[in-house]
């Protein structure tokens, strides 16, 4: 099986802090990503939201595998009910009053063969929560 995975660049005129926090804190979370019960980036935390196309959601069960403050966010994602199991890595590169963003979202060959889980959905999805969701945010911040 080959090895499907989406990558997202785009450098904000925000300092490497106020970045870490926007994708850390889940009151500010809340503001551009997705309404969360609860979340903290620690290793073993788990948190899920809802989300999908406008006639129907998907519950997403996701776990922090991995941080590294200020710099590097790991999470698993999958459905409930469904097989898969992919990964969403947050990266921060600083850059003086700006910060580098790199999302990377593995393991999309994992979900089912469904018009719902296909790469160009994710792409797009991602494309708008990066580059227009958290920009945004990030601007008005």
């Amino acid at each position: 099986m080959e090895s499907e995975l989406f990558i997202i660049e785009r450098t904000f005129n925000a300092p490497a802090e106020k970045v870490w926090q926007a994708i850390t804190h889940r009151d500010k979370m809340e503001q551009w990503y997705f309404k969360l019960e609860e979340f903290r980036p620690e290793v073993g935390f788990e948190f899920r939201f809802s989300g999908g196309p406008e006639d129907r959601s998907y519950l997403h069960i996701c776990v922090v595998t991995e941080v590294v403050p200020g710099e590097k966010l790991k999470h698993s994602w999958r459905y409930d009910g469904y097989a898969g199991l992919s990964y969403i890595t947050w990266e921060l590169f600083p850059d003086g009053d700006k910060t580098k963003v790199r999302l990377t979202h593995t393991g999309l060959e994992t979900f089912p063969k469904d018009p719902d889980f296909e790469r160009t959905n994710f792409a797009t999805g991602w494309t708008h929560i990066v580059g227009t969701s958290l920009a945004e945010y990030l601007k008005k911040e």
